[in-house]
């Protein structure tokens, strides 16, 4: 497990340090940072993918993250025209630093060469899978990859290929305890992703078809309430939030120990019923040996982490929750830790942490009483 993230003049971040644990919250204002982390881990993979990192290279673009060059990855007040990153993984640790070249996009190392060992560690190992918060939104069909599916089992940045996952994998058994709901037909992995699709909306089931032929798959949805199921519809007619959350569900409930997930904004198009559930959904993920790493904006998504944490699902020391903002006159950022205590609650409440309900309530109770 990755445990913690050390970066050096990375855009925003002259140095930055960020702990992570099996379940790691990052939230924050817009613009401060929070997709940095991420974009690390990222630029990592995919220039080890490439053949490249080992070799002394790091690449700003490619298929998980497009950074531009290296006048767009250095940090604007860098003293000196180079990028740091560091991993600490349970025991041991590997930092990477580079020469920035205002004008190329793939930057040459300056630092020492990395242990091979470093390269068995995550996020270089099988069972990574990164969603972007564009992920893909309802459609006729769905694009079907055997090199990324069959051969990576990867779902695409977008989610793209989560029908195809299923329907090659679907009939796999779930290797997470703590995530099988006992109501789903089966422990197999669709049966388990209707189910918990099914939170979100109750009866959910999955109809999806493969054409292999046309590179596609077809993806629909009915609903049952007793022994009575609707006639299937296509997923352009059930709306966003389904669809946006089934690369979640089916990257998580298709994970083995010793994962590395990261998902942007999981709670985008969700029912607020929908965004707790899924914090309870990732923290089992955790629990399971799961390493999940979220951005996320959502207080739902927060609170159902906490009441997970509240109900002994997991430890409270192995959730990390990082606040990111800028710091008070200042261009610079900053990140603030709040720690979650067995009973849910949180040690810290920075001002814009989660506190705009509060705000907005104290300020419309303010307008009231004026006109009284």
């Amino acid at each position: 497990m990755i445990t913690g993230i050390t970066l050096t003049n990375l855009k925003c971040f002259a140095q930055q340090n960020v702990p992570l644990g099996a379940l790691t919250l990052l939230t924050g204002i817009n613009g401060t940072g929070k997709s940095t982390v991420i974009q690390s881990l990222l630029l990592l993979r995919q220039s080890w993918l490439r053949e490249l990192l080992p070799k002394g290279a790091l690449a700003l673009n490619g298929e998980l993250v497009e950074m531009g060059t290296g006048r767009d990855a250095l940090y604007e007040g860098a003293a000196k025209d180079e990028i740091g990153i560091g991993l600490q993984w349970d025991d041991s640790k590997a930092k990477w630093f580079f020469n920035v070249s205002p004008e190329l996009d793939v930057l040459t190392m300056k630092s020492d060469p990395i242990p091979e060992q470093a390269y068995q560690q995550s996020p270089f190992r099988d069972g990574f899978q990164y969603l972007t918060a564009e992920r893909i939104g309802p459609r006729v069909a769905f694009p079907t990859s055997t090199h990324a599916v069959r051969e990576q089992r990867q779902l695409g940045r977008s989610g793209e290929y989560a029908a195809h996952y299923l329907a090659i994998f679907g009939t796999e058994k779930v290797q997470l305890p703590a995530l099988i709901r006992e109501d789903a037909a089966s422990s197999s992995l669709l049966n388990q992703v209707e189910a918990w699709l099914s939170v979100v909306s109750p009866g959910t089931q999955l109809r999806i078809q493969e054409f292999a032929n046309l590179n596609l798959a077809e993806l629909r949805y009915a609903f049952s309430g007793g022994d009575v199921a609707s006639r299937s519809y296509r997923s352009t007619n059930v709306g966003f939030g389904l669809t946006y959350a089934l690369p979640i569900l089916v990257a998580v409930l298709g994970a083995r120990p010793g994962s590395l997930v990261i998902i942007e904004n999981p709670e985008a198009h969700l029912h607020p019923r929908g965004q707790e559930a899924l914090g309870e959904f990732l923290v089992r993920a955790a629990k399971e040996g799961v390493q999940v790493v979220v951005e996320t904006h959502s207080d739902h998504v927060l609170n159902g982490v906490r009441l997970a944490i509240a109900k002994k699902l997991i430890q409270p020391e192995l959730v990390r929750t990082h606040f990111f903002h800028r710091r008070a006159g200042e261009g610079a950022r900053g990140m603030v830790s709040p720690q979650i205590d067995a009973d849910g609650r949180l040690s810290d409440w920075p001002r814009d942490f989660f506190d705009q309900w509060d705000r907005s309530l104290e300020e419309l109770l303010s307008i009231n009483e004026a006109t009284r």
